[in-house]
């Protein structure tokens, strides 16, 4: 009798078990130990749990505790008011049943994604380095660089949840980590002596619209909608699936600002690209509701793509100028540091911390270095020379001993040859002798080119035109 009753105890606990495994708070991946929360804000929290059933949320930080109670779905959400940087901490969510959060650090917090040049780890892609990962990474431990890789997954409507977890920065775990979003975490965190999470959100290959939302890709009308009610393998440049999927999940977060690199998979197109890329800063801001974040870009590399299709020097154009398009946008310059016959350059340093330098200086005020390269203010003519003045070059522009061999200009006939260049201390001054009258001038304008213009701070001009032919 004593065995039957132990049996028919042991068969209603295992009947039990689900109802309170399901009574516990469900928290979405981008909650979790070693996580960062956005410093001296109001983060929002959220979850799932029994409908209706109230959910505390208490900080160890302050001691204070924030409850609101789930709607019919089972859906909660509460604002936690975060102090200035520091940690760790511990967070403890309940629903009469308690979930503990430690090693949570307060800082700051930045989204960095992009295609493959921003999902290039650390230890590199196959038979593709990253220079001087392996000192990197074994000097990497810092306990206060936190970072989280999504999943990647697509989708047709907007998703709750992804895959991913927040890794503490240990060399085992950095060598998996994007290597642009890491050297900028590192120069963040050294700069400004404060924690910093990086929530890596990227895909190998992927065009811009997938990581857009449907309604901000309602105004192109050269962009191709979806239908939701499509079956199968959902490819990863269908427009939405990636914000559905890799981005949305995350809307609410609370953060300073984004990094994108990307653009070689648009490079055919480069006017649609120019409205896409502020359409993607807005399209973001406006899920977030947050006002105009910070959002920094790195400019595609030069490569050699081939003879097929448009140059890549158009679509590098595009990029410089959108990064006018709307306030608080930036671009990071690599036409020093592209490869060509590899489309994923190994000084992956150069892309974080130009990145680095473009969120210290607009988005932290920080003052004493440059964050930008040289970018064309005025071109003059008088007869057969051509003068050009820059913005960002207040100590003038350097070679580091080259010569200047990318400058280009042309006549009315808009034939362009090469052009003999040399910098002045007003900029620099052009000729070539078979241009009488030059009309327009082109700098390094093609698919491959080693750039070798500076300011003297070591930060590289774009390639430019002056034309639009």
């Amino acid at each position: 009798m004593k065995k039957i009753t132990t049996l028919f105890a042991g068969l209603i606990a295992l009947l039990i078990l689900p109802a309170f495994t399901w009574a516990t708070v469900k928290l979405p991946a981008i909650f979790g130990e070693h996580m960062v929360l956005q410093q001296q804000t109001e983060t929002p929290v959220w979850g799932k749990t029994d409908p209706g059933k109230t959910v505390t949320v208490s900080t160890s930080w302050d001691k204070k505790s924030y409850s609101n109670r789930a709607d019919a779905s089972g859906n909660w959400k509460v604002k936690v008011k975060t102090p200035v940087a520091g940690g760790p901490y511990s967070i403890t969510i309940s629903d009469g049943q308690a979930l503990k959060l430690n090693n949570v650090l307060i800082g700051e917090v930045w989204i960095c994604s992009g295609q493959s040049n921003m999902q290039m780890t650390m230890r590199g892609y196959r038979n593709q380095p990253v220079t001087g990962s392996n000192e990197a990474i074994a000097g990497s431990e810092n306990p206060n660089i936190r970072f989280i890789t999504i999943e990647r997954k697509t989708s047709l409507v907007p998703l709750d949840d992804f895959t991913g977890k927040w890794m503490e920065c240990l060399p085992q775990n950095v060598a998996d980590c994007s290597a642009a979003a890491w050297f900028f975490g590192q120069l963040v965190n050294k700069a400004l002596d404060v924690p910093v999470g990086l929530i890596i959100s990227s895909w190998g290959g992927t065009r811009i619209e997938p990581w857009i939302t449907e309604t901000s890709l309602k105004e192109f009308d050269f962009v191709k909608l979806p239908d939701k009610n499509q079956t199968g393998t959902i490819s990863q440049q269908t427009p939405t699936v990636l914000y559905n999927s890799m981005i949305h999940p995350m809307v609410g977060y609370a953060f300073r600002g984004a990094l994108w690199y990307q653009g070689e998979s648009n490079r055919n197109e480069p006017a649609n690209y120019e409205r896409l890329m502020p359409g993607l800063v807005k399209s973001w801001r406006t899920a977030w509701g947050i006002g105009d974040f910070p959002f920094y870009y790195v400019q595609i590399a030069p490569y050699d793509y081939g003879t097929s299709g448009l140059s890549s020097a158009f679509l590098r154009e595009a990029q410089l100028k959108a990064s006018n398009a709307l306030p608080n946008m930036g671009m990071a310059c690599l036409m020093d540091a592209g490869e060509k016959d590899c489309i994923h350059p190994a000084n992956k340093k150069a892309a974080g911390e130009r990145l680095a330098y473009l969120a210290l200086a607009k988005t932290y005020g920080k003052g004493g270095f440059e964050y930008s390269g040289p970018v064309l203010k005025e071109m003059k003519t008088e007869g057969s020379l051509v003068y050009l003045t820059f913005d960002h070059a207040s100590n003038g522009l350097t070679t580091f001993g080259k010569e200047l061999v990318n400058f280009k200009v042309a006549g009315e006939n808009k034939v362009f040859v090469p052009a003999k260049a040399f910098i002045t201390n007003t900029g620099i001054t052009l000729f070539a002798p078979s241009v009488a009258k030059p009309v327009a001038v082109r700098y390094a304008f093609d698919d491959f080119v080693v750039g070798e213009l500076f300011n003297t701070e070591g930060l590289p001009a774009s390639s430019f035109r002056t034309d639009t032919w």
